[in-house]
């Protein structure tokens, strides 16, 4: 009896002392945009004030876990220009290549649209919502959180899908992603994975 109340104690300890540091280290403050900038090693490829902004949002913003999404489509579609940050583990989870909506430009997304049927990519800061299976096989639903900038996004159904169009073969025949009608559409062979990752309620910013 004695051995048993005393294996149950010595567990209770431990799993205590597990909560306890799980919760300590869940409590540590993130570091400040610019340090944490430079511990992803990102700035050849992404600007730090368009980091920041998303940075310092997603510090002060309730999200599902520590993830959050970047669209900078003041790149060319030719160019890597979507990111995945895990910054617990102060680690970038994907860069990828995404295509922009058909009336938004060429290489370059220059018209940015709120409004149905516009066929433009729109800005601004949006929620990663449920997942389902439509025309583009497995998609995720977002919710657009900037009022009057996207936040027609449902029924836009903007939504983040795979395509054939946005794989990067494609830029070596014509120089260029293919586009969508304003869904952030990446390469088939990583879409699923990049939604797993950052569906039920991360932030995506985007911006030009």
């Amino acid at each position: 009896m004695f051995r048993a109340l005393k294996a149950f104690c010595a567990l209770t300890l431990i799993a205590f002392s597990t909560l306890m540091y799980s919760s300590t280290a869940a409590a540590t403050p993130l570091p400040d945009a610019y340090t944490m900038y430079n511990q992803l090693g990102v700035k050849h490829e992404l600007s730090f004030e368009k980091f920041a902004d998303a940075y310092n949002h997603f510090k002060f913003s309730r999200s599902a876990r520590p993830v959050f999404t970047l669209i900078d489509y003041g790149k060319p579609s030719s160019e890597k220009r979507f990111w995945v940050f895990d910054v617990a583990k102060r680690k970038t989870l994907f860069s990828s290549y995404v295509s922009h909506g058909k009336n938004s430009g060429h290489l370059y997304a220059k018209k940015f649209s709120n409004r149905v049927n516009s066929h433009q990519t729109s800005l601004g800061v949006f929620r990663a919502s449920e997942t389902y299976y439509g025309k583009h096989g497995y998609s995720l639903r977002l919710d657009g959180l900037s009022k009057g900038v996207n936040d027609n996004a449902r029924r836009r159904a903007i939504v983040i899908h795979g395509a054939a169009y946005a794989n990067p073969k494609v830029i070596s025949q014509t120089g260029q992603l293919g586009r969508s009608w304003g869904c952030p559409a990446l390469p088939s062979y990583l879409s699923k994975k990049v939604i797993n990752t950052i569906k039920d309620g991360t932030f995506i910013y985007a911006y030009a």
